[in-house]
Order: structure tokens, then sequence, then C-alpha cells
């Protein structure tokens, strides 16, 4: 039996977050080629390795198996504390030259979308300010990616963050996040958002709430699960615990909602820069779990889902 969500979108997981050890050869090769052999997964959305030989190894697991990538930029922008509208103008060219690095290595992996965050929101007084010099990165980063295009171009998707609890982005409310878009898109096509179920309930945001500031930007999107009641749990914030993990706000009910409100904002049938619009899962292990009981929860949650739904 054809399983029917195939008809409307690919579903993918973040490597880096389901394998967190997996940071260097060959253990990045060996848990890609892992999940590429499991059909469950569409896409897999994995982080620049600056290892030669490498991204060619990972290009041959793709074209063997069938998936395709999408390049997270967000890591590297993250572990560096850099930030895309940081008033620092080195700073912000620091940031800059680190995504068009992985600009480059999606157009190795044939990646349709490059994936970034916003830097921090600096506040009232100075938020208009960075808003504008985020634009100006963002429509440079597009520039970048239509100057590298041959046979198609890569997009840059923004993803929106929480606001106050954890990463505390620009962007960020779901408001905001459509202000930025339409303001770039002003000026370069290849610009869209990325939205999280996992950072809606840390923006005090429902899915349909979110979706009727971003319907016309969203491009990409994400599924996983937080935790905001206990600021002592190990997985408090932004740290993608497993769905209906103790304490956490996303199960099968939320996720429910979260395809749901996608379907009726139309997000399934939108052009978006990939082969179908694609629906990624970020959880990650919390303490000493295992992450392939993680991944294997995870294909059951969405299975109970959709039968569900």
């Amino acid at each position: 039996m054809v399983e029917s969500w195939r008809q409307l979108m690919d579903l993918g997981l973040i490597h880096f977050m389901a394998y967190p050890e997996a940071t260097e050869p060959p253990a990045v090769q060996e848990t890609v080629r892992k999940l590429a052999r499991d059909d469950f997964w569409d896409v897999l959305e994995i982080k620049r390795v600056d290892v030669p030989g490498v991204h060619d190894e990972l290009r041959a697991i793709a074209e063997q198996s069938g998936i395709s990538y999408g390049m997270a930029a967000q890591p590297n922008l993250l572990g560096g504390q850099l930030n895309l509208n940081d008033p620092d103008e080195a700073g912000r060219q620091a940031a800059i030259d680190e995504v068009k690095k992985s600009i480059d290595a999606a157009y190795e992996l044939n990646a349709k979308i490059t994936a970034v965050l916003s830097g921090k929101d600096p506040g009232d007084a100075d938020r208009a300010q960075q808003m504008d010099l985020l634009v100006d990165s963002c429509v440079e980063l597009c520039q970048y990616a239509e100057s590298k295009a041959t046979d198609y171009v890569c997009w840059i998707s923004l993803e929106a963050f929480d606001e106050k609890i954890d990463k505390a982005c620009l962007i960020g409310p779901s408001e905001r996040a459509a202000e930025l878009a339409a303001r770039v898109r002003e000026l370069a096509d290849n610009f869209g958002i990325t939205i999280d179920l996992s950072h809606l309930p840390l923006l005090w945001e429902s899915p349909g709430e979110c979706l009727s500031h971003l319907a016309d930007y969203v491009i990409h999107t994400h599924a996983g699960n937080c935790v905001m009641a206990d600021n002592s749990d190990p997985a408090y914030g932004d740290l993608h615990p497993r769905f209906g993990y103790s304490g956490g706000e996303n199960g099968v009910s939320e996720l429910k909602e979260y395809v749901e409100s996608l379907i009726y904002a139309g997000y399934f049938q939108a052009e978006v820069p990939t082969a179908k619009p694609v629906l990624s899962f970020e959880v990650k292990p919390v303490g000493d779990e295992d992450s392939d009981l993680i991944v294997a929860q995870t294909k059951r949650t969405w299975r109970r889902m959709w039968a569900e739904l």
C-alpha cells in the first residue's frame, strides 16, 4: 500500500540533531548511510563537512539511495556565535561569509535549500536598525546563491526561532518573520521562511496563528518538541526532545494540529524549491537515550498521527 502522505510531501530528518555524536568522518557517512537505507526518509538535512572527499561520499549515497539533502547553516552560525544582524560590520560579514560556505556545499550536494537563522533580538531600541541589517544580509546571500547557480538556484530559508526563552532570536515572532520575507522578496526571489513546531510553543503561537502571517512565505517546515514547564529539566528550552517527552509540549495531537494547519494553509500545494514540500523531524536524544530508538519513535509518532488525521 502506498503511504498516502507521499502524494503530498517528502519527510525528512535533521541528521546532526538525531545523531549529535556523528560530527566527524567516518561517523557522518556511517549514520547518513544508515538513514538512507530506510525508505521512510526522503530528505536528510545535514551540516557542511569541511573534510575533503566527504561531500563526494555523501553525494554518492544520495544518488544510490534516492534521498536528497537540505543544507543547514544554523549550527555553524550558532556554534561560532555569528549574527546576520550584527551591528558590527566585521561580525556581520563573518556571518555572511560562513553561510556562503554552506551555500557552496549545498551546490556540491544538490541541496535546493540552505537554512539560516537570525541573530539575537536586540530589544525595542535597536530592532528596526537590525532588521535592516538582516534584510541586507539575506539579500546578499540570495544574490550569492543565484550567482553560483548552474542548473538550479539554491534558496535561502530563514528559520524562525524563539524570541525570549533559549536562542532569543530577532526572528522570532511570525509577524516579524513575514515582514522580513516581504522585504527580502522585493529584492530577491529565492528567499523563504522555515517554521518549526518545536518553536511555536516557545513563541506562544499556535500553528494557525503562525500560518496566518506566513502562509505565503513558508518554503520548508520542521516538526519536533520542546520543554517549557520546568527549567531544571535537561531538555528545557529549544533542545528538541522526542515527541511525548514527559513535561514536553508536543505529541501526537499537537503534530496533528500542525499538519492540519499546513494542509489548510496550502503548504502542500505550494510552489517550493524542493521536489515536494518537505516536513523534516528535528529530534534529539536526551541524556543517555539511544539515537536509533528516538528515530524509530519519531516514525511511530508520525504514523499514529497520520492514522488519526
